[in-house]
């Protein structure tokens, strides 16, 4: 017997990679219900994105208009010594948004009725006919098709695959966002309309420009994007991930609990260690936080009539600058193959079959740009493999760019 080709989806996660696989699933006939865990609307803390070209082929293909809007264009990557003095510039034109930006032009996009708050997966049943999602609050939903889009702690994948946990990488990203207006005139003609680095020995410092406080593009009330990422013994890692009070936190520490003792440690490691230039920026930006860096990669992608998707199926270090151009293009291929295929579960082994090894890859490319990053390498093999991506010219070159795809054809 054969299914109709477009059914019921039930999406779990409705961040990025849940409204996309959401829009793109419409686009093809399915009904969709998003179902978030978190009982408010979503927000990014103003993280950057950058953006490629299989994110803007998505975008196209729900019939979202972004040309005009989507962020800040920027044409040249500047690289700054230690003394402040200008060592490298390379021309790079790229589109660089927020989160909270490509967030509000998804939801705006996705019908109200069917994106569901405060919605707690606990557990999920199938059978031949259909897959059916329990929530706490005792709420279930039975559909044609369950889509996992719930992010690196994804509880659909700890279903299916519970021994995928994130992997610490060794090192953290310190974070923090500047306002337009408060850059001085000198080091906003330095910095602000270039992707910046600067590359203190076994860490990397990074700038760019994204929108403002509600997604403004305008002169003047945009913001700069800092990331600084460090080594931190897991040991180090502990007391980052905890606050003043003592609590700890397990994964990531929400930006407003990060210690203050953290910060200001973090403040005059800057001052030692970044170009004049990347000391002040962080003088200015106002509240600092924390990520630590992870890598997830996970052998299956589809379980009967299951799927996960984006950062709950992998999950690559920032320096691809790829994690929300993969989910767009993850749910793209998903959606594509549900439209080919006659039946969820030929579909979906055809998305497991495309979408595992361009994963691994997307992963394994992001652990060779940070691997000179990582606290301790094993050999002297290893370090020396890690320093080909480390050269001014190389970082330049690889960072947030997707050129290695089409080496890989």
């Amino acid at each position: 017997m054969v299914e109709h080709r477009a059914g019921r989806a039930l999406i779990i996660g409705g961040s990025l990679s849940g409204l996309f696989s959401g829009l793109l699933l419409r686009h093809y006939g399915w009904g969709v219900e998003i179902f978030e865990r978190v009982d408010s609307e979503l927000a990014g803390k103003g993280a950057g994105i950058v953006t490629h070209q299989p994110l803007w082929d998505a975008l196209d293909l729900v019939g979202i208009e972004w040309r005009e809007h989507l962020g800040v264009e920027v044409e040249t990557r500047r690289l700054f010594g230690l003394d402040g003095s200008l060592q490298l510039e390379h021309r790079c034109p790229q589109i660089l948004t927020a989160w909270d930006r490509m967030y509000d032009l998804l939801r705006s996009a996705f019908p109200s009725g069917h994106y569901h708050r405060g919605k707690e997966l606990v557990r999920i049943e199938q059978d031949d006919r259909c897959v059916t999602a329990y929530f706490v609050d005792g709420a279930d939903v039975s559909g044609d098709l369950l889509i996992g889009c719930d992010g690196i702690r994804s509880s659909v994948r700890s279903i299916f695959l519970p021994d995928v946990r994130p992997v610490y990488a060794g090192y953290v990203a310190w974070r923090g966002l500047i306002s337009e207006s408060a850059f001085p005139a000198d080091l906003h003609e330095q910095l602000f309309m270039h992707l910046t680095f600067c590359l203190p020995q076994g860490e990397q410092m990074l700038g760019y420009p994204v929108a403002g406080p509600g997604n403004d593009l305008r002169l003047g009330k945009r913001r700069y994007n800092l990331v600084w990422y460090r080594p931190a013994s897991d040991r180090e890692l502990k007391q980052l991930l905890t606050d003043d009070r003592g609590t700890a936190y397990d994964i990531s520490i929400p930006p407003p609990a990060v210690s203050r003792t953290a910060i200001d440690a973090m403040r005059v490691a800057a001052d030692q260690k970044l170009a004049p230039q990347f000391r002040a920026c962080w003088q200015l930006a106002e509240q600092p936080f924390l990520q630590a860096i992870y890598d997830v990669q996970s052998p299956r992608l589809a379980f009967g009539r299951v799927a996960i998707v984006g950062d709950a199926a992998f999950v690559a270090r920032p320096h691809c600058g790829a994690g929300v151009t993969k989910a767009a293009d993850d749910a793209m291929v998903l959606a594509k193959a549900l439209a080919a295929k006659p039946t969820v579960k030929e579909a979906l082994h055809d998305y497991e079959a495309m979408r595992v090894p361009f994963g691994n890859n997307v992963v394994a490319h992001a652990r060779r740009l940070g691997s000179y990053l990582q606290a301790q390498l094993k050999s002297e093999r290893e370090r020396q493999a890690a320093q080909q991506h480390f050269s001014p010219e190389a970082v330049l070159r690889e960072t947030a760019t997707l050129d290695f795809l089409a080496e890989a054809i």
